[in-house]
């Protein structure tokens, strides 16, 4: 049993490093996260001034500066203001997994889904999204589907390599 204990506590950690050194969540001219614990989400005083442009802009800063609860608020406006455009979405659902909202990011992935299909990008920001989680073999499979998708695509390639990494590691 004690083995077991440390095999398990080994891939948690470098699952959980790997996660953190590297990014490869996709999300239009975003590409890394940054770390976060599950944190709270501003309300903006100000949501109904936003223009679904200048959401989107802010919304991107915030990411790109780890602000997550910021960006998810913004892009949860843009939502709001562009009910079919798959951006809002994918940016909505990368910040709340950052924030460690997966009940919320699911729901946002659903709707995702029913918006644009089960593109490349999709396939892969839930498969990212399920190695924040420490789902090894649910990142791996979303990561497969993505990647069958679009084979040439290196932020898909990197992350089934960070996943390779991170098995061999714990077996080690």
């Amino acid at each position: 049993m004690g083995r077991a204990v440390g095999f398990l506590n080994t891939r948690l950690i470098a699952v959980g490093l790997l996660t953190l050194a590297l990014g490869g969540c996709a999300t239009g001219n975003l590409s890394s996260f940054g770390g976060s614990s599950q944190a709270r989400i501003p309300e903006l005083t100000n949501a109904a001034s936003y223009s679904a442009d200048a959401a989107l802009a802010e919304a991107r800063s915030h990411f790109r500066n780890n602000d997550f609860g910021y960006s998810a608020a913004l892009y949860k406006r843009l939502v709001e203001l562009s009910p079919n455009d798959p951006q809002g979405y994918v940016g909505l659902s990368a910040s709340y997994d950052r924030l460690g909202r997966f009940d919320l990011s699911d729901r946002v992935y659903a709707s995702l889904y029913r918006i644009s299909g089960g593109t490349a990008q999709y396939y892969n920001n839930v498969g990212y999204s399920y190695m924040l989680r420490g789902n090894v073999s649910a990142a791996l499979a979303s990561f497969r589907k993505a990647s069958a998708l679009d084979p040439n695509n290196v932020v898909i390639a990197n992350n089934v390599q960070m996943l390779a990494n991170s098995a061999a590691s714990s077996r080690a």
